[in-house]
């Protein structure tokens, strides 16, 4: 039995979409056919739509009684189908057959899963390594190191497995694994993850875990791990179906026992078909999906709306998704006397401008956003991985840096309190000496994206939760919440951090969505009911991992979205209901005799456009501003 049932869902799974319409409009055609009387075939071209659209069902019905004695819609409309042949209702059956593959393809246009995209996450995976040996350097495949060898990394390689820094000073970008937008200065003695990437200077470091044990390698596992722990959504046809079916069969049974005329019967199964019934949910989740596209989301699961209906908080990301995602200059203090603000900016923007740090980059480009015009030539420039930069601009020796770089070069330098308050806050904070003396400082910040408040005030207001989820440090995450005005925050998480948030807060009653942006959100996007990635600056990974993108990364729209999935659930609702009413009352009208078979499916589908035309009105559907 086991051998048969295999290869009868191997022979459901044959062929795609473009092979299920093509059939559908054989047997519509076949079935318009028979309805006119015209049949240039021996028999009733009803016969291909029964064969074509009957067949599928039959087998699936078949498959789920057998398998998990599962009672779906399909098992009412396989009786529906032969007790019509059997009293030789073709069209009928032909017909009922047709509209229940139409809503079936339907629904499978919907609920087609995007490709995973954790090939595109093992890509990431170091491919090889500078091995130290007595003999010098050797290049060896990365999967090769050991634990305790001594490896060498140079400025734009991959970090091949993590370990501890021995020898050499640089920046780390570490965006694959926390999140940060920024890279991280490395020394001796600190700790490097594979999968990150060496920005400046070259590093000698010890291997610590290797191979599966490797950071790139877990988050993998937990990227494909978090799939499979999502609860999967049944539809409310299924879920209604086991009744459907009682009620149906026991009707009809009741009327043949009572009334002696198998056809009202059979009648009473072709009226309670639930093609309206099927037809309820993919029509709505469509008509949905349209209006989300033009709010600029990628809906890639079917259920990912009915899904979305459910949830009760939002986790966030920070980096890229509530804010900007890169450091942008929010002052510039000049402590000297002879120079003011606007001066030490510029010195400080000249003495960068061949920087290729992102902090470098970012004091240049926040010049010209502020002030515009040509820069100084800057001469004799030096970049110290780890520390900063020196340079002499129009006759002036130039150090810009971390207090380290201004320590080693023997300049008095006491940071201001004014400084210290924008480290609290979660700033980066560049210092500068001019001549051998302390002249200021620049502080730095990943910005917000002008429409988050209003995002968040909006949550609320649809009575969901944020939660902030972020790799960034504690000071960094409380100042961005405090202006936000989230409560709930959670900082300095690493992949596994937000997945454990996550499953937390889902065994707690409160169905999650998450919004992310890295490659480092995209296990808790899998995980999460519903995961959202921005489209525009999320990793190809991230958006993969997700069940919807968004495209235009308008955070904005996300409450639309989510008001949307409501009124989906609340129109499919009202579809379900009426179907079952109009059912109901096919029925009375089906048990004295009032309506045939032929009549009942074509006014049991009657309520089938009803229901289309009720869900298309979500094509417009807009949530009133408040």
């Amino acid at each position: 039995m086991k051998r048969l049932i295999d290869r009868l869902e191997r022979l459901l799974e044959w062929g795609g979409i473009k092979k299920d319409i093509a059939l559908l409009a054989l047997s519509g055609a076949a079935v318009l056919a028979s309805l006119a009387g015209f049949s240039p075939l021996p028999f009733d071209m009803a016969w291909v739509a029964i064969l074509l659209c009957g067949t599928p069902i039959l087998l699936e019905a078949f498959i789920g009684l057998v398998t998990a004695f599962d009672i779906k819609a399909d098992v009412l409309v396989s009786m529906a189908l032969i007790a019509s042949v059997c009293i030789g209702e073709y069209f009928a059956a032909g017909e009922v057959a047709f509209i229940m593959q139409l809503g079936a393809l339907l629904e499978e246009i919907t609920v087609a899963r995007a490709r995973a995209g954790i090939e595109k996450l093992v890509r990431l995976t170091p491919r090889t390594a500078r091995l130290l040996e007595a003999g010098g350097e050797r290049v060896v495949p990365a999967d090769q190191v050991r634990v305790g060898q001594v490896l060498r990394v140079l400025p734009g390689e991959n970090v091949p497995v993590d370990g501890v820094i021995l020898s050499g000073r640089t920046a780390i970008d570490q965006s694959v694994m926390t999140g940060e937008p920024l890279p991280v200065d490395k020394a001796p003695g600190d700790q490097v993850s594979s999968g990150t990437v060496n920005q400046f200077g070259a590093f000698d470091m010890r291997a610590a875990r290797v191979g599966e044990d490797s950071s790139i390698q877990r988050m993998i596992r937990l990227v494909q791990s978090a799939d499979a722990g999502k609860a999967k959504i049944v539809s409310l046809a299924d879920r209604w179906a086991t009744w459907v079916v009682v009620v149906a069969l026991a009707a009809a049974l009741l009327t043949w026992l009572f009334t002696g005329q198998i056809i009202r019967a059979v009648t009473i199964l072709v009226v309670f078909c639930p093609c309206a019934l099927v037809l309820a949910t993919p029509t709505a989740i469509m008509a949905a999906i349209g209006n989300a596209t033009r709010h600029g989301f990628l809906v890639k699961e079917g259920d990912a709306l009915e899904r979305l209906a459910g949830v009760r908080v939002v986790a966030l990301d920070k980096t890229g998704t509530l804010t900007h995602g890169a450091p942008r200059v929010v002052e510039a203090v000049s402590v000297c006397d002879s120079l003011t603000n606007e001066a030490l900016f510029r010195l400080a923007a000249a003495a960068e401008q061949l920087s290729e740090h992102p902090l470098g980059k970012a004091i240049r480009a926040g010049w010209q956003e502020q002030a515009g015009g040509a820069l100084p030539a800057a001469e004799e420039f030096s970049m110290l991985p780890g520390r900063g930069v020196a340079a002499l601009v129009e006759g002036r020796r130039v150090l810009a840096g971390n207090g380290a770089l201004l320590a080693e070069q023997g300049v008095d330098f006491a940071p201001p309190a004014a400084a210290a308050a924008c480290l609290d806050r979660g700033c980066t904070v560049t210092y500068l000496a001019v001549d051998g003396a302390f002249a200021g400082y620049i502080a730095l910040a990943d910005t917000l994206r002008p429409d988050s408040r209003e995002t968040i005030r909006r949550l609320g207001q649809l009575g969901v939760e944020p939660v902030l989820l972020t790799g960034d440090g504690e000071n960094a995450a409380r100042a961005i919440a405090a202006q936000l005005g989230v409560a709930d925050v959670r900082a300095g998480c690493l992949p596994q951090d937000k997945l454990t948030a996550i499953g937390q807060l889902e065994q707690a009653g409160k169905p999650v969505c998450m919004l992310g942006d890295g490659v480092n959100d995209a296990p808790a996007l899998k995980r999460a009911r519903v995961g959202i990635a921005m489209g525009g600056v999320g990793s190809d990974i991230a958006v993969e991992a997700a069940d919807i993108a968004l495209v235009n990364d308008e955070v904005k729209e996300l409450p639309h979205l989510i008001a949307l999935s409501r009124r989906m659930m609340t129109t499919i609702r009202l579809n379900m209901t009426f179907s079952m009413a109009q059912n109901f009352l096919a029925i009375g009208l089906a048990i004295p005799g009032l309506l045939g078979p032929v009549v009942g499916a074509l006014v049991h589908n009657a309520g089938s456009v009803l229901v289309i035309a009720n869900s298309a009105l979500l094509l417009r559907w807009k949530r009133r501003a408040r």
